[in-house]
């Protein structure tokens, strides 16, 4: 999400790690859930928002009532949900529609917001070990994130042309329909994501894995010649291209297969603390209910547009 100059002077610290790529290698065999039939089994639930934080909250919400600041990680890079303005500075710099969803809640708790830019696995990391009071950074629902922190109800859904699937050069496309072409090339994708869960079990086989630590690395890594496809949300790739209509890419037509509880971003917080969690939700189902989320989600994606910010 910054511009592609700031982007790509950061290129040479994005391969971070590699593996081979097979089922048998699978990183992700951790997870006894299968993508395609995973279910949430947690009983979300929700709290009455409308009078702020009530005074019997227990636990982190308690915290951050007296406190009186709402702490949220989230890794900047990811149009149109949290991204940089590069025309404004401090807190203003970081905008989004999930920097509007932190808003509204933080409003809504009667607190102040203090954002907190990371790298995404340091967002991952510090959650479950309470750094801080939420991650609000487009995280969608693994099994091994329910393990690891307290998830919210889905807040946005992909539309049915979504999804995740294959960004490759337009040279390659001709050469790479789905996963079952890939075993002679070198994947990427970001670590820590669902795309990176996606490639250990839904990738056959292929030369080798790469991972980064951004989405907008492996997008320029393929773009560069050095991976030849990415696992990717189609949609954000799609506005990488877009924005950079030179860069010889496209999303292939494929998606990979997902259960329906993989489908919705949310919001994650420390295990156990559940009265936050549940104040969050009730955030959400009002958002929900107004439709107020996906207009910000519109809005942001133009906004960044006439930025010419794209994913980093």
């Amino acid at each position: 999400m910054k511009k592609k100059g700031i982007i790509q002077a950061v290129l040479a610290a994005a391969l971070l790690s590699a593996s081979g790529c097979s089922s048998s290698q699978s990183t992700a065999s951790a997870s006894t859930v299968s993508l395609a039939d995973a279910t949430l089994e947690a009983d979300y639930p929700t709290m009455d928002v409308d009078n702020g934080i009530p005074d019997d909250a227990t636990g982190r919400l308690a915290d951050i009532k007296e406190a009186g600041v709402l702490t949220v990680a989230t890794e900047p890079y990811w149009v149109p949900n949290e991204f940089i303005d590069p025309t404004k500075t401090g807190q203003d710099q970081y905008v989004g529609s999930d920097i509007e969803l932190a808003k509204y809640i933080a409003d809504k708790m009667g607190v102040e917001l203090e954002i907190v830019p990371l790298e995404f696995s340091a967002v991952l990391a510090a959650i479950p070990e309470g750094k801080y009071d939420l991650a609000i950074s487009a995280l969608a629902y693994t099994p091994q994130r329910a393990e690891a922190m307290e998830l919210s109800e889905g807040y946005y859904f992909s539309s049915d042309d979504a999804g995740y699937g294959l960004l490759v050069s337009e040279e390659l496309a001709s050469s790479i329909s789905g996963p079952d072409d890939l075993a002679d090339y070198t994947v990427i994708t970001q670590s820590g994501s669902l795309q990176e869960l996606i490639a250990n079990e839904q990738i056959p086989a292929c030369k080798e894995l790469k991972l980064v630590s951004s989405m907008n690395d492996a997008y320029i890594a393929v773009q560069e010649g050095k991976a030849d496809a990415a696992v990717v949300a189609r949609a954000s790739a799609q506005l990488y291209i877009d924005a950079n209509p030179d860069c010889g890419l496209t999303v292939l037509d494929y998606k990979f297969t997902l259960s329906e509880a993989y489908d919705g971003t949310r919001v994650g917080a420390k295990k156990g603390e559940t009265d936050l969690i549940a104040f969050v939700n009730g955030c959400i189902e009002e958002l929900l209910a107004s439709g107020q989320y996906s207009v910000w989600y519109d809005e942001y994606t133009e906004y960044a547009k006439t930025l010419g910010v794209t994913n980093g």
